[in-house]
C-alpha cells in the first residue's frame, strides 16, 4: 500500500504502553497525539516503520540459532551386566556339606563356593580311576606281547589285538579324566565331594544355598527362574546395564552409542552417565514399547540392581532453528514471526513449529540461518500489521 495510513487509537495506546509512557486518552487530545506519531505502512507481507518512529524502541530483534533435537524422557530399571555375570548351579544332585562364601564377598575365578556330597560325582571319579587302571593293564599286556613276538612266541595278530585294546583303553581314560576335570577336580581319589566353583571373578550378589540342603541339576532350568533360583549369582557391580522401555513412536529417534543421563529416587541430586548400546527388534504387544539397553559405570556402587530410573537420551534427527516463544504469534492455526530485514523493515513469515523446550520453540520450516526475528513485542507488531491492513 503506497499511501500512508494513520495508526488507529487502540494500536497507538498499546505502543505507548509498551514504551512505558503514561497515556490518558481523551477526545480533546487525540488529534494532537495522532499528529505526533509517525505513520506505518504495509506493503504485501512487509510492515515498514520510519526510522524516527517511536514504535521501534519497543521492538527487539535477534538472530535465530540452531536448536538441538529434543531429549527423550524414558523409564527403565537397573539390572546386572550379563557380560560380567554368572549364575551358578550344581551339575550334580546331592547334599550341601559346606558353604564357603556369603553375600557381598569378593571371589576370584575358580574359587570354591560350596562343597556338595554328590554320589554321581563319586561315580565319575570312580570311572576315571577304573579307566586309568584299565589303560595301565592293557599297556603292560601290549609290551609283554611285543616282547614275545620278537622271540617268535606269539603271532602278529595277538599283538594287533592288544594294540587295539590299548587304544580303546586310552580313549576311555582320556574321556573319564576330562569329565572329572571339567568340574574342576582330578581323578586322584574317589571322595564324592564336589567343589562348586565360580568361573569368573566378582562379588557374590545372590545366594540360595545352605548347609544340609539338597540340590538337583534340574535347578538349571532357566526358563522358570521363579521356581529354580541359581545357587549363587556372581557379578561385577561396578558395571551395570539399564533396561529401557521406549514408546513405539520414539524408536526412530534413538541412536546406538548416544549418551544417557540417568537419575534415581535414591540419589535425587546426582546424575549418572551411561551409553546406549542396544535397541530391541520387536515391540511388546501389550505395552507397545521396545526394549533398549544401556551401560552404566558404577564405580562407587551407588546404584543397585532393580532400581527404577528415569533416563534422558538425546533424540536423533536434523538440527533445526530455534526462537524464543515471545517471537511466535499464533494466528488461527498458523504461527507467525516477523523477520527484521533492516531497521524499521519487517517481513511477516509463516513458520512450521516443532516441539517446545521451555522458552525455546523449534522451527522446522519458514526461517533461514542468519534471519533476525523480533523477539520482544512481536504481538504488538502483529496488531499494528492487522490494523494498518484493515484500515
Amino acid at each position: 500500500m503506497k499511501a500512508l495510513v494513520a495508526l488507529p487509537l487502540l494500536a497507538l495506546t498499546a505502543v505507548v504502553a509498551a514504551l512505558g509512557v503514561g497515556l490518558i486518552v481523551t477526545a480533546s487530545r487525540s488529534p494532537a497525539l495522532s499528529a505526533d506519531v509517525v505513520p506505518a505502512r504495509v506493503e504485501g507481507d512487509r510492515m515498514i516503520l520510519d526510522t524516527t518512529s517511536r514504535q521501534l524502541a519497543a521492538l527487539v530483534a535477534a538472530p535465530v540459532a540452531p536448536a538441538e533435537p529434543p531429549a527423550l524422557h524414558l523409564n527403565g530399571r537397573v539390572v546386572w551386566n550379563e557380560n560380567v555375570t554368572v549364575r551358578v548351579f550344581s551339575p550334580f544332585a546331592g547334599r550341601v556339606v559346606d558353604v564357603g562364601v556369603d553375600l557381598g564377598h569378593r571371589v576370584g575365578a575358580g574359587e570354591v563356593l560350596a562343597t556338595i556330597a554328590a554320589p554321581d560325582y563319586g561315580q565319575a571319579q570312580a570311572d576315571a580311576r577304573r579307566a586309568a587302571t584299565d589303560l595301565a593293564w592293557t599297556e603292560r599286556s601290549l609290551a609283554r606281547l611285543r616282547d614275545l613276538l620278537a622271540h617268535g612266541v606269539v603271532a602278529q595278530k595277538e599283538v594287533d589285538a592288544a594294540e587295539a585294546d590299548a587304544a580303546r583303553a586310552r580313549a576311555e581314560a582320556e574321556r573319564a579324566t576330562a569329565r572329572v576335570a571339567l568340574y574342576g577336580s582330578d581323578s586322584a581319589g574317589v571322595t564324592a565331594l564336589f567343589q562348586l566353583r565360580t568361573p569368573i571373578a566378582g562379588t557374590i550378589v545372590g545366594r540360595a544355598i545352605n548347609p544340609g540342603q539338597e540340590v538337583r541339576p534340574d535347578q538349571m532350568l532357566a526358563n522358570a527362574p521363579q521356581l529354580f533360583a541359581p545357587l549363587f549369582v556372581v557379578t561385577d557391580p561396578t558395571h551395570l546395564w539399564v533396561q529401557l522401555d521406549v514408546p513405539e513412536r520414539d524408536v526412530r529417534a534413538l541412536v546406538v552409542g548416544a549418551p544417557l543421563e540417568i537419575r534415581t529416587a535414591a540419589w535425587p541430586d546426582r546424575v549418572f552417565r551411561g551409553r546406549l548400546t542396544l535397541v530391541g527388534s520387536d515391540v511388546d504387544p501389550t505395552t507397545r514399547t521396545v526394549k533398549a539397553r544401556g551401560v552404566i559405570e558404577n564405580a562407587a556402587a551407588l546404584l543397585k540392581a532393580e532400581m527404577l530410573v528415569s533416563v534422558n537420551a538425546p533424540a536423533a534427527g536434523p538440527r533445526v532453528l530455534g526462537v524464543p516463544a515471545s517471537a511466535v504469534v499464533l494466528e488461527g492455526d498458523t504461527h507467525v514471526v516477523f523477520v527484521e530485514e533492516q531497521r524499521g523493515h519487517y517481513r511477516r513469515c509463516h513458520i512450521q513449529v516443532g516441539e517446545a523446550d521451555g522458552d525455546l520453540v523449534r522451527v522446522l520450516a519458514g526461517l533461514e540461518p542468519g534471519d533476525r526475528v523480533v523477539i520482544a513485542n512481536a504481538l504488538l507488531l502483529e496488531q499494528l500489521f492487522n490494523d494498518v491492513t484493515h484500515s
